[in-house]
């Protein structure tokens, strides 16, 4: 049935039960899904869901805004881009799909910061903060008031802070529960997209 030998799928069933993806039952030797394989499927579906969900809404940002637009989900990791939509422009600006992006140096990362846990980021706000261009905030008071800031007002900009001349502004994005999920953000150039963006922006993406 699945073109290979017993030997093979033994091994390779072998291989997923060391990883916690497949257990055998001790009594019938069967195997059946494991732990892993449960969670794994879950964060599938719960990222499809929120693809599926968002679609509608960042087509029509773009369509009405003319910037490129990227989705981002919060993992333990950080926050990872689930799905990018391009601008209207002829030239292309983005976040390549499964990119984990810099909590201090973009807005979707500020937007964790700000809404996510404290724990995270209380323990990043005690490091070494990278500059990624001379533009990015590496000051951990300046950043933290930047954060009050952006809980008070509800989204964020990163203006030339993780690649010069591009901004992004971005709105986070909560379950039924008030966690925060992920975040929608629109990106551009800065002559599109100035550091301050217009009350259009602003109220589009929120």
């Amino acid at each position: 049935v699945f073109g290979t030998t017993k030997s093979r799928i033994y091994r390779h069933l072998q291989t997923l039960m060391s990883a916690g993806y497949v257990i055998q039952e001790t009594e019938t030797e069967r195997y059946r899904t494991g732990g892993r394989l449960i969670a794994l499927g879950r964060v599938v579906s719960e990222n499809f869901e929120l693809m599926s969900a968002a679609r509608t809404v960042m087509e029509e940002l773009r369509d009405r805004l003319g910037h490129a637009v990227t989705l981002s989900e919060v993992e333990l990791a950080g926050l990872r881009v689930l799905s990018t939509i391009a601008g209207t422009q002829p030239f292309e600006i983005g976040v390549k799909p499964g990119s984990l992006l810099p909590a201090h140096a973009t807005a979707q990362g500020k937007l964790l910061l700000a809404f996510g846990p404290e724990a995270p980021r209380e323990k990043l706000l005690r490091k070494t903060l990278p500059a990624h261009t001379p533009h990015t905030v590496t000051n951990p008071a300046t950043l933290r008031d930047e954060l009050k800031q952006v809980k008070k007002q509800g989204w964020a900009i990163a203006p030339s802070q993780a690649v010069v001349g591009v901004n992004a502004l971005a709105a986070p994005i909560f379950d039924a529960t008030g966690g925060l999920v992920g975040t929608v953000a629109v990106i551009d150039l800065m002559q599109f997209m100035p550091a301050r963006p217009t009350a259009e922006q602003i109220r589009r993406i929120v």
